[in-house]
């Protein structure tokens, strides 16, 4: 039952055929919510953005787009810790399906801080916000696009970047293989939960990466329940730590 985890697995998830879709994907992204809550996918991402912002100097304004956010759930761990810390936060979610955007614009019909564009990773403008965050995101593509994705993401950004994705491990790909045969029946649940864990990372993925920007600063952490965040930014950002 358990797949060989050694290299990331290289086949394409259903969310990424645009040929499908419709209301088996909205419905998988509402799943996903549930998911998220169970495996911590909030975490990371809040770490990864609190470490830029206190890098920053602690601004009392701070703008953040998610790429690739799906439903955009894990910004709601966001918005709260704003409204703890007295900061002024507005966040973009971006995506390119229309299903991800309907669903990112009703779980947050009546948050005014959030706004919902559809676009293209590729086509971010320059310096758009503060930070940009990837979560479950960039495992969605091949190595060898991996550059291409941060220095995109990373052009988009004033601050830096912070990227939320899966440590590729056997207990984490049992784990959700399980979770999501005991509380779903979607093609897409079933299919790309337990995959995104085989197209996850291990620390000599980012250490790869991290070679090939050559030139932005890239840390990495491993953080609880079997996921990473990984900070990136210019070599000249405050920033600078790197991982051991």
């Amino acid at each position: 039952m358990l797949r060989p985890l050694k290299y990331r697995a290289i086949e394409d998830e259903l969310m990424d055929d645009s040929s499908m879709g419709g209301g088996e994907l909205r419905e998988a992204l509402r799943q996903l919510r549930w998911l998220n809550r169970l495996f911590g996918a909030a975490a990371p991402c809040l770490y990864g953005v609190r470490r830029l912002w206190t890098a920053a100097g602690r601004p009392k304004r701070l703008a953040v787009l998610d790429v690739g956010c799906g439903s955009g759930d894990v910004n709601r761990q966001l918005l709260r810790w704003a409204d703890k810390n007295g900061i002024d936060m507005r966040i973009t979610l971006a995506d390119i399906t229309e299903e991800a955007c309907a669903e990112a614009r009703q779980l947050f019909n009546n948050e005014p801080r959030v706004q919902v564009i559809r676009c293209n990773l590729f086509e971010l403008p320059a310096a758009g916000a503060d930070i940009v965050t990837g979560s479950q995101f960039i495992h969605h593509f091949a190595d060898a696009a991996l550059p291409r994705v941060a220095q995109s993401m990373l052009k988009a950004a004033r601050l830096g970047v912070v990227i939320n994705d899966i440590h590729r491990h056997p207990l984490a790909w049992l784990a959700v293989w399980l979770a999501t045969r005991v509380m779903s029946g979607n093609r897409y649940i079933l299919n790309d939960g337990p995959l995104s864990v085989a197209k996850g990372f291990r620390n000599y993925d980012w250490k790869r990466l991290r070679g090939a920007l050559d030139g932005p600063e890239l840390y990495y952490s491993w953080r609880p329940l079997f996921r990473y965040a990984v900070i990136i930014t210019d070599s000249g950002a405050k920033n600078s730590n790197r991982s051991g």
